[in-house]
């Protein structure tokens, strides 16, 4: 039997769960315990009624999350997130969650796992927020039209293109997530090629006048390779079987 208390342990020190700054409301780590044995792990890039449901289907004990259940603040145990919790305790589904720490990981984070499905090697950490680095830039002499073309290929989606910067690029910049607002950061940095998930309005006009090529891979599809790559490897190393459970928003 694996035991849940074995994984936490491990996942907090390989995620650096207790050392990585983030917003308040992540609350990173275990968000909800069950019985105290796992027999199935589920990752989800977020925790909904809909994950839940699944979870609760496909016989899942430990869900891992990008995005727990605390993003909307203190609240009341009322309506939907009354609902939430009655699935989780009434199917004894545990909840760890892992924003930031996830993000950043040299291994199985976001950033780096997208790097990694778009061949791109000796990438540096970069962007500081909340006390570490949260983005990964790496010289790389591609053209735009082939990035794109590998980008989409990664994220199973279409991209959004804003091509305002050279046709082949030398320094490129990834964030995963919804980091287009960093534009004007990002573009100090020396890059000329900014790959994130998702943008507000005002970054496609910024984009245009630093002259960079913005790519949208969708917030979404963008943070599925953590949760992923963090299934397969507590998969492996606890001998448990695990699934993806795919609720994707649109965005």
């Amino acid at each position: 039997m694996t035991s849940l208390q074995q994984i936490v342990e491990h996942t907090d020190r390989y995620l650096r769960i207790r050392e990585i700054g983030d917003w308040e409301n992540a609350l990173n780590g275990l968000q909800i315990e069950n019985s105290g044995r796992v027999t199935k792990i589920g990752a989800a890039v977020d925790i909904s009624t809909r994950v839940l449901e699944a979870a609760a289907r496909q016989d899942i004990d430990l869900l891992l999350v990008h995005h727990g259940l605390f993003w909307p603040g203190l609240q009341t145990v009322t309506g939907v997130f009354h609902r939430q919790l009655k699935l989780a305790l009434e199917n004894g589904i545990a909840v760890y969650s892992a924003h930031l720490p996830l993000d950043v990981h040299p291994i199985v984070g976001n950033n780096a796992q997208l790097a990694a499905a778009l061949s791109l090697r000796s990438a540096a950490p970069f962007l500081e927020e909340k006390g570490q680095l949260i983005g990964l830039k790496v010289r790389a002499s591609i053209s735009c039209d082939e990035l794109v073309r590998k980008l989409g290929k990664s994220v199973a989606g279409k991209v959004k293109v804003f091509n305002f910067g050279p046709k082949k690029t030398k320094t490129i910049g990834i964030i995963t997530g919804g980091a287009g607002s960093e534009i004007y950061r990002v573009e100090r940095e020396e890059i000329d090629t900014f790959i994130t998930g998702e943008a507000p309005h005002w970054a496609a006009v910024a984009a245009e006048e630093l002259g960079v090529n913005l790519l949208l891979g969708g917030h979404y599809a963008t943070e599925t390779f953590g949760v992923k790559a963090l299934a397969t490897r507590l998969s492996k190393k606890f001998s448990v079987p695990w699934q993806f459970i795919d609720c994707p928003t649109g965005l």
